[in-house]
């Protein structure tokens, strides 16, 4: 008998990064006068209902901010787990604050309301004429003030085959085809739809098939599934691109039917087996999908078995962030009246985590494809012995969003509990962040280095020249001083008061006096003008930002200047 899914619910997430830019040069008027952050709310609510089928046939993005705060609400629920500072900057609150002077946090979180009445269908198809359909149960959006986004896109579905489950988390996680050959395996859907039933029937509201797949510049073809729900930026106009490779994150929360495995299930390798194609995204297999002593290692650090002895597994990769339990049942004090408290926790703190460990994963990765085309800007510059304002500038940008990020935004531990903090640890982990923070602020840092070497360079020779102009203009002093000096006797005849008989050297002293002023002066002129560069930051406001560097974007990702 194959196992059956009492409960399956996953959510896709897909990261994205915003080229602020490229958004403010389209919808510039949102903006005026206000940092990014706040223009989030009307930069969405620009769109009518003829820009997007999804605003015409399920409703547009809607902010959702905590509000209520008593001990029976959500908010206090998932709030206070994590500790005070992360309360802080990771939950979009309204109304909340130690003082009037207290900013909001810089993220804004929305979701589109589903209703029960018109329900929201995914579903995905692929040339081996497999499908499923599931329902969408939540979408929710995440927008950060450095740009990054992450869309979820919410389903569940109950009592379906393991394998059929197993296909649905594989499947519907794909956003693009890597090849026509993934099509043509059955390796991708070939189709996926999202569709709204009504009580008047079913609506089909976006469709996409991918039979014209083509690179888009140097993006890949997102499914319309994507491109339509993110509907307030254009993704043919580079206004955003996916952080990471054709597939969302699947997180993904699979109870098991008890009674359709034998007794005492969880206690054998069959089951670590079947976790094991869960947590790697694989079909249904009777043995692990790679070589078993590999993946008995691999699963050794990326498993967490607390709770093991009731057959609850958690487990965590690069792609994907699984729990997997038994049924329901009462868990300890923690009744089953009250909800099961492994799906509470799947969706509501641990939700919450692994939001936070994909925001600094898509963080890092965008910060190391800004810092190789910023470093590519100053190779040209350096190729030319002279670095334009605007680069500088974006240097600079780049690396006050680095530290805002790494002091505002990263913690290495979110929760003030063993359970959840040892979560995160492995989450972070396998997600490679401190590595990859440490490698970024390395190569932010060399950056950094690069321009105050050039500076000091610029420096030493401005010193120099300084030092030229000085020598030349001081000589000229001494002998314009000592040609004015008031000397009397036989050197005030020769000089001032010339004979008849001896002109010549009146008018020889004027003329060699006067080139040699003349010939300061333009050597000082000369440095000036060649080197105008230099010293025209002196006459500037120090708050002016470099021409084509807004205050709310740093580097323009496509390359345009």
């Amino acid at each position: 008998m194959e196992p059956v899914i009492q409960h399956l619910h996953t959510y896709f997430l897909f990261s994205f990064a915003v080229d602020r830019g490229e958004v403010l040069k389209h919808h510039g008027n949102v903006w005026q006068g206000r940092y990014w952050i706040d223009g989030l709310d009307d930069w969405i609510n620009a769109h009518h209902v003829q820009d997007s089928p999804i605003i015409a046939n399920i409703g547009r993005w809607q902010r959702a901010s905590y509000t209520q705060f008593d001990l029976e609400s959500p908010a206090y629920q998932d709030m206070i787990f994590f500790h005070p500072f992360v309360r802080r900057i990771f939950f979009d609150t309204a109304g909340v604050g130690a003082s009037d002077n207290e900013v909001e946090a810089l993220l804004r979180c929305y979701q589109i309301p589903l209703s029960q009445e018109n329900k929201l269908f995914f579903m995905a198809e692929d040339l081996r004429e497999r499908e499923a359909e599931l329902e969408v149960t939540d979408l929710r959006l995440f927008l950060f003030a450095n740009g990054i986004g992450i869309l979820a896109i919410g389903v569940e579905a109950f009592d379906m085959p393991v394998s059929k489950a197993l296909w649905v988390n594989e499947m519907m996680r794909k956003v693009y085809p890597s090849s026509g050959r993934q099509l043509r395996e059955g390796r991708s859907p070939s189709r996926v739809t999202l569709s709204v039933e009504t009580p008047y029937g079913r609506t089909q509201v976006v469709e996409s098939t991918f039979e014209d797949s083509a690179m888009i510049g140097f993006l890949p073809p997102v499914s319309s599934l994507i491109t339509s729900l993110l509907y307030f930026a254009d993704y043919r106009r580079d206004e955003y691109e996916p952080v990471l490779d054709e597939r969302t994150i699947v997180y993904s929360y699979m109870a098991l039917d008890p009674e359709s495995v034998p007794e005492n299930f969880h206690k054998t390798e069959d089951y670590d087996i079947l976790f094991s194609r869960a947590l790697y995204v694989d079909h249904s297999g009777e043995d692990y999908r790679y070589a078993r002593g590999f993946t008995k290692r691999l699963m050794e650090q990326q498993v967490y078995r607390r709770w093991a002895h009731q057959g609850t597994l958690y487990g965590f990769t690069s792609y994907s962030n699984v729990t997997m339990c038994f049924g329901t049942f009462d868990c300890d004090d923690h009744q089953l009246s009250e909800g099961f408290l492994i799906h509470r926790m799947f969706d509501s703190r641990y939700y919450l985590m692994a939001i936070i460990a994909l925001f600094y994963r898509a963080t890092l990765l965008d910060f190391s494809e800004r810092v190789a085309l910023v470093s590519r800007r100053l190779y040209v510059d350096f190729q030319d012995a002279q670095l334009s304002d605007l680069n500088i500038e974006r240097t600079n940008l780049l690396r006050y969003e680095f530290l805002v990020f790494s002091n505002y935004w990263h913690f290495d531990e979110l929760a003030n509990k063993d359970e959840e903090s040892e979560h995160f640890r492995m989450l972070s982990t396998v997600y490679d962040i401190t590595p990859m923070k440490v490698e970024v602020e390395r190569e932010i840092d060399k950056l950094n280095s690069s321009l105050h070497e050039y500076y000091a360079a610029r420096n030493t020779q401005a010193v120099n020249r300084l030092a030229f102009v000085s020598t030349i203009l001081g000589a000229g002093a001494v002998v314009t001083g000592f040609f004015g000096m008031n000397f009397g006797s036989h050197f005030g005849k020769l000089l001032f008061n010339p004979n008849p008989e001896s002109p010549w050297f009146h008018w020889l002293s004027i003329i060699s006096v006067a080139l040699f002023c003349m010939f300061a002066l333009g050597i000082t002129f000369y440095m000036l003008s060649r080197n105008w560069k230099d010293y025209r930051s002196v006459l500037r406001d120090g708050q002016e930002i470099a021409p084509g560097v807004s205050r709310n974007s740093a580097v323009r990702k496509n390359g345009k200047s």
